[in-house]
Parts: structure tokens; C-alpha cells; sequence
């Protein structure tokens, strides 16, 4: 961590969309940390219609302007390489199910042998059932 005692954190996925259940999650990680940098990343398993940086630029867009400690950044690299590169301390992954903390943990366990801590958001549960597949095959 950097000398200042300040404890970043990242929030990465694709973000295609960006949902309800996201903006919570950066909500509540944005009272846990000092900062936080919402990091649209590059999924080989996925195909977005827009490229990162679009998607950057939605999610900027989503945030309200007084949350000034949250920044957006696109990146296509691995997430634990982000957080070296840029002295970030803790990634954030948010939930919904048993099926998507089976998954996280498996991708928690391979940032912690690269020196990064994972912290787990359950989704609140009024947002649980959105997902960016379910918003995309509502036509957004």
C-alpha cells in the first residue's frame, strides 16, 4: 500500500450493462474504502457490443457527480496487474447467489497468490435477480 494509508480498491466485470445491482455495490464499496476505481475490463468469455472505453464512459455517466472518491478506468489486462501498477489494495466482487460465489472464490483465491485481497458484496436482495445478461435480453 502506498505511504499515504489510503486503501484503494477496484471494481471490475464488464459492465454490459451496468446495472442497479452495480451502482449498489459501488455505493457500499465507496463507504468501505478510501477509493475506489470502477475497472471496465476486457472479458475474452464475452462480446460486448461496445468496446471498454464506451462502456467506461456509461458507467461515468451513471455515477453521481458527488461521489467524488469513485473513478472509471477501461483496462484489458489481468485485474491483479491494474492493482500492482496502480497501488490498489483490495478487489471487490459483488454476489447474488451461491453459483456466483463459487466462481468468485475460485478468481479470489488465484488474486490473493498475486497479492491481492478479494472482499465479497452480497447483492441486496431486491437486485439479486438482475443480471446484465437478463438486462441485455430485455432489449436495455
Amino acid at each position: 500500500m502506498g505511504t499515504d494509508d489510503r486503501v484503494r480498491a477496484v471494481y471490475p466485470g464488464s459492465f454490459d450493462p451496468f446495472t442497479p445491482g452495480h451502482l449498489d455495490v459501488v455505493d457500499r464499496a465507496r463507504g468501505l474504502f478510501d477509493e475506489v476505481v470502477v475497472l471496465v475490463a476486457v472479458n475474452g468469455d464475452k462480446h460486448p457490443d461496445a468496446d471498454e472505453e464506451e462502456r467506461a464512459a456509461v458507467v461515468r455517466a451513471v455515477l453521481p457527480p458527488d461521489w467524488t472518491t469513485v473513478t472509471v478506468a477501461a483496462w484489458s489486462g489481468l485485474t491483479a496487474a491494474y492493482c500492482r501498477d496502480h497501488d490498489v489494495a483490495v478487489i471487490v466482487r459483488g454476489v447474488r447467489n451461491t453459483t456466483d460465489l463459487q466462481a468468485e472464490n475460485r478468481l479470489a483465491g488465484m488474486n490473493e497468490s498475486l497479492g491481492v485481497a478479494t472482499v465479497f458484496l452480497p447483492a441486496r436482495p431486491e437486485l439479486a435477480a438482475v443480471s446484465s445478461t437478463v438486462v441485455r435480453a430485455s432489449g436495455r
